[in-house]
């Protein structure tokens, strides 16, 4: 008896929801409902004979051996897109026009953006530096990289990442006497910074009252800030994922273990009016896994 091959929508569906991590998520990935997805789920659980999801409070998780199956399909997949690589990817064209935070986009975009070039050479892409990190209604825009707490109204949104900050410095503050070995320690030195309450936050997390604001400079922008720290004119909150560059070169180092996470991150927005364009789409599949793998790193 032949053994029954599954269709590829099922694959791909079992695909987007291990790789996205929910199925409403996987569904906005294929341009398809919900219950489409959840369909195509059920099937699949029906051709193998062994359940792939299973029920984890309000949502739905990957079981151990749905997980084992979506890693060898994603396998299959990454064959076939290779077989394929001369033709559609290439193939896709036109004008996308991407909105970027500035400290994401000079951070880590900038130093990654050259492997979606080599995979869509006939994509005309802009990238923009967003003025305000968590402002995203400009109608020109195709994509927004936005920072903020995930609600925009009227907006299609993907989660990207969380923040995890800590106090970074270049290291010749190191040498400094007294040093940097406990939180208390960064009052000694200006506070360098983007938004004065992360610091706050921080601060209180490590049981310290944040002095006044006058301690600090304040800057426009993460490049700014993160360009002052490398001159050694302070100290201020980065995290591990923008800030990866400096820190394995060595222009900053990272000398205390206290952390705080923002309830803010970074989000892939878009008008939800207007259906993603095969550019866009592209952009969306090229960026997710990327970011993933550098946060496994």
């Amino acid at each position: 008896m032949k053994s029954r091959i599954p269709p590829m929508t099922t694959l791909l569906a079992l695909d987007a929801t291990a790789r996205l991590g929910s199925v409403w998520e996987a569904a906005e990935d294929l341009g398809i409902s919900r219950s489409a997805v959840s369909h195509r789920l059920a099937m699949l659980e029906e051709i193998l004979g062994f359940e792939l999801l299973a029920r984890v409070g309000t949502g739905v998780a990957l079981t151990p051996r749905g997980r084992s199956y979506a890693a060898e399909v994603r396998k299959s997949l990454g064959l076939l897109a290779d077989a394929h690589k001369g033709g559609t990817r290439g193939d896709i064209e036109g004008m996308l026009r991407v909105s970027s935070t500035a400290g994401f986009c000079s951070m880590w975009l900038c130093k990654h953006i050259g492997s979606f070039h080599a995979e869509h050479p006939n994509i005309r892409l802009q990238i923009v530096s967003a003025v305000e990190p968590d402002v995203v209604d400009d109608p020109e825009i195709d994509l927004f990289i936005a920072y903020g707490d995930g609600k925009w109204p009227g907006r299609w949104v993907r989660h990207l990442y969380d923040l995890e900050i800590t106090p970074m410095c270049s290291p010749a503050l190191l040498s400094v006497p007294g040093g940097l070995r406990e939180p208390a320690d960064v009052l000694r030195f200006p506070l360098l910074m983007r938004r004065w309450d992360d610091w706050e936050k921080w601060l209180s997390v490590c049981n310290l009252e944040a002095p006044r604001r006058s301690v600090g400079i304040e800057f426009s922008d993460m490049v700014l800030v993160q360009t002052a720290a490398i001159a050694g004119q302070g100290i201020m909150l980065g995290d591990e994922t923008t800030c990866g560059g400096a820190l394995a070169k060595g222009e900053l180092v990272a000398p205390l273990t206290a952390t705080m996470h923002p309830q803010r991150g970074y989000y892939l927005v878009r008008h939800r009016q207007r259906r993603a364009s095969p550019a866009a789409v592209a952009f969306m599949r090229w960026l997710t896994p990327l970011i993933a793998q550098a946060r496994r790193q």
